[in-house]
């Protein structure tokens, strides 16, 4: 037997013929805007595939992709069933992959984390500046410190 596990490894080969499929222009429902497949979850009993996309545009852009990708399910399997070696084809379901836009804010959260200490350290920078007198006497050279003197 094959090393791996069974499900991930037909999910695999299920986003690489769906992908083809998107990329060739073989699917005519205009609705299906341009999307990126990002992962297939396929049931252990391999009845049921969950193909996980994102896609570009805002909410309505998005519906209306998930609307076209339902019209155009009963296709896909049509076409995986034809490419792939599989006993039975599992059922499509389509679902937005949220991860995604939470991995986008999760970045985004820490940039501005980071932006804030960078300003709170300049601004903390240009304090310590302005509250440290100068240590140089008026011909310029730097007044002795009590440690530095020698033989008191």
């Amino acid at each position: 037997m094959a090393q791996g596990y069974r499900p991930d490894r037909v999910g695999d080969q299920i986003r690489k013929e769906l992908s083809e499929i998107l990329s060739r222009g073989e699917v005519h429902d205009p609705g299906i805007g341009f999307i990126t497949l990002t992962r297939v979850r396929v049931s252990a009993d391999l009845q049921m595939a969950r193909v996980f996309y994102t896609s570009l545009g805002d909410e309505k852009a998005r519906k209306e992709t998930s609307r076209a990708l339902q019209r155009a399910t009963g296709f896909f399997r049509r076409q995986i069933g034809s490419r792939l070696q599989l006993r039975r084809v599992p059922e499509l379901e389509f679902r937005f992959d949220e991860s995604i836009a939470n991995q986008d804010r999760i970045e985004q959260i820490l940039r501005d984390i980071h932006e804030e200490d960078a300003q709170r350290a300049s601004e903390s920078g240009s304090q310590d500046a302005l509250a440290r007198p100068s240590s140089t006497s008026e011909g310029g050279d730097p007044e002795p410190r009590p440690d530095d003197r020698h033989g008191d």
